[in-house]
């Protein structure tokens, strides 16, 4: 197929922009991502990155992306969360999401990190089996909590 996976560089910033895009579309949320292409540019390739990414790169177009943090277990130490693999519609079925999950792990192996995880909709059972039979484990205990900026807002003016 001639998949290139590589990390990431500035000139990226449209094609993950696009990307976090067809992934709110595929998880029904298409108005959710408040999200700029600015924010990507100054956010992971600034004086400061709060995120790393790998790409698939197909033919010069990013086909795929898997975009991860630094996270500190109490427990554990240093670990990695993987806040998105996203690989394009038109090219799922050949393998990239494969290739990005396997370059997130090895590069979480060679820093010797305790721990990567990440979250995965209930509803997306392809990509439930496919962590499963990575040897992944998929927690059913574990509940994700959250909180909005206007919920934050909302508490802390209400303390």
């Amino acid at each position: 197929m001639g998949v290139i996976i590589r990390e990431g560089e500035l000139k990226d910033t449209s094609g993950i922009f696009s990307l976090i895009n067809e992934l709110a579309k595929f998880e029904n949320e298409p108005d959710a991502v408040e999200l700029t292409i600015e924010d990507i540019k100054n956010d992971g390739f600034g004086d400061h990155p709060k995120f790393e990414v790998f790409v698939a790169e197909l033919n010069e177009e990013l086909i795929g992306m898997a975009l991860f943090y630094y996270r500190y277990s109490t427990w554990k130490g240093k670990t990695l969360h993987l806040e998105d693999l996203i690989v394009k519609e038109t090219a799922r079925g050949n393998g990239v999401g494969k290739l990005l999950y396997n370059e997130v792990l090895k590069y979480a192996h060679q820093q010797k990190l305790k721990r990567v995880e990440w979250a995965v909709l209930n509803w997306n059972t392809p990509a439930v089996n496919f962590y499963e039979n990575s040897g992944a484990v998929v927690f059913d205990d574990w509940r994700v909590v959250q909180m909005s900026q206007e919920q934050l807002k909302n508490y802390i003016d209400s303390i």
